[in-house]
């Protein structure tokens, strides 16, 4: 019977998230220009989750209320410049309400940016991944040809397909602007290999057909490959397109895929001494729908496991394991804000069970596939065993804390998260090894079939 009232209780609070409009401000000396988010219609009175820019870059976001009859331009810009970050926090550790507080909030780096030149961008290929989803790759098809990159190709790899459809939409819509070549295997890291054997340029940037990409995102992503010959892999900022539903708001909320906006590298001959875990807990290094890396690094690691990511059985971590292996081999990765696409998280109670689940799964498959294929690191994943069974109990938790989901809060885990979307990670991280074994044994079938 508490099972069944706690259940009910989750869905209640679960139904009860309203939505948040999405939206850019782009502060520029004393002038500010707000844009409503790539597909969203003009901002109005309500919550709103704002990209904060400046200069055109992204540098924090925060979550503000407009009221009814307001300027929405006027509200934001006056609280993006005027919010104190360390005031805030200050409120939070003494207890204050998270959605009160997350509602005055900037994030600590909206303060005045200088940046850098970034250097000049390298010759780049992007690979798309896509199955029987024309209608959202042409939007992002749309946005990658928008780049304001010098060079740069599109290859877009139909995994799988059932019908013909992505291939008459390139060649309907997109001619020689790109190429389209087919991986019969079901498999996003199997995918990605294929899109790997394809391309011809010094860097390959991979993304998914459900984003729409920033003008500048491929020259943000590609020009530190230029800046630094060491460096293997970098990834970017990936905020949500849409937050309408009450699942895409949860799970930003969850942190989604942000990983926040101050640059850094993670070099293997300096470990940071703010991670202990260190390769292994690779999902602070990026996300698959934005990351690249330089061709001849990616080539020489064997490329991504092909028995792990969506569509095998090991249901994800097909970018977590490309990143440790670009890592032990000695090379570089880079995390860089500026290098920005925005992502349509899914939209429904289910669609977060299956996430939920399939993160738990991607995380140990990847955790297998890298001692499998690279065994001189399990002396270093056993000593940090311990720290990391703690770590994953810490992001599985479940937390009941009222108000709702509070979208834009990716460094601090004080949202929701329900007990069953916990429960279903923690099964997931049980599956995992397992899913892995399986989707090794199905490569395995497949290719005895070909002979």
């Amino acid at each position: 019977m508490a099972r069944s009232a706690r259940a009910r209780e989750e869905i209640r609070r679960f139904l009860d998230i309203g939505a948040v409009q999405v939206a850019e401000l782009d502060l520029d000396g004393d002038a500010a220009v707000l844009r409503p988010g790539p597909g969203s219609p003009p901002v109005t009175h309500g919550e709103v989750f704002v990209l904060v820019r400046r200069g055109g870059r992204p540098v924090g976001t925060l979550l503000g209320r407009v009221p009814r009859g307001a300027d929405p331009g006027a509200v934001l810009a006056e609280r993006a410049r005027g919010a104190d970050p360390r005031a805030v926090l200050a409120e939070r550790a003494r207890g204050a309400d998270p959605r009160a507080v997350l509602a005055e909030r900037v994030r600590a780096e909206c303060g005045p940016a200088v940046f850098g030149d970034p250097g000049a961008a390298p010759f780049t290929s992007v690979v798309v991944a896509t199955r029987e989803r024309a209608g959202q790759l042409a939007r992002a098809l749309d946005s990658l040809l928008a780049q304001d990159h010098p060079r740069f190709e599109i290859v877009v790899v139909d995994n799988a397909p059932l019908t013909s459809e992505t291939r008459e939409l390139i060649e309907r819509k997109y001619a020689e602007r790109v190429r389209y070549v087919c991986e019969p295997v079901p498999g996003l890291a199997g995918a990605h290999n294929t899109g790997l054997d394809a391309v011809r340029g010094e860097v390959v940037a991979f993304t998914d057909d459900d984003v729409v990409a920033d003008p500048r995102w491929l020259t943000e992503l590609s020009a530190p490959f230029a800046a630094d010959a060491g460096l293997g892999c970098s990834t970017g900022l990936i905020l949500p397109a849409r937050l309408t539903t009450p699942a895409q708001v949860l799970l930003e909320s969850h942190g989604g895929f942000a990983k926040g906006f101050t640059p850094r590298t993670y070099d293997p001959a300096r470990p940071p001494d703010d991670e202990p875990l260190f390769p292994f807990t690779a999902g602070r290094f990026g996300s698959g729908a934005n990351m690249a890396f330089r061709t001849a690094v990616l080539r020489s690691v064997g490329g991504f496991d092909p028995a792990t990511g969506a569509g095998t059985a090991a249901r994800g971590g097909d970018d977590l394991y490309g990143f440790v292996r670009v890592l032990a081999q000695g090379h570089r990765l880079r995390y860089t804000p500026y290098a920005l696409v925005w992502h349509h998280h899914r939209e429904t109670w289910r669609d977060l069970e299956t996430q939920a689940y399939g993160y738990g799964a991607g995380l140990t498959a990847y955790l297998t596939a890298v001692l499998v294929n690279r065994p001189a690191l399990l002396p270093a994943f056993l000593a940090r065993l311990p720290r990391g069974l703690t770590h994953a109990r810490t992001l599985t938790a479940v937390r009941e804390t009222e108000g709702g989901g509070t979208p834009g809060d990716h460094d601090m885990r004080t949202h929701p998260w329900p007990r069953r979307l916990s429960r279903l990670q923690r099964r997931g991280m049980l599956y995992g090894p397992v899913g892995y074994l399986k989707a090794r044994r199905a490569l395995r079938a497949t290719a005895r079939g070909a002979r």
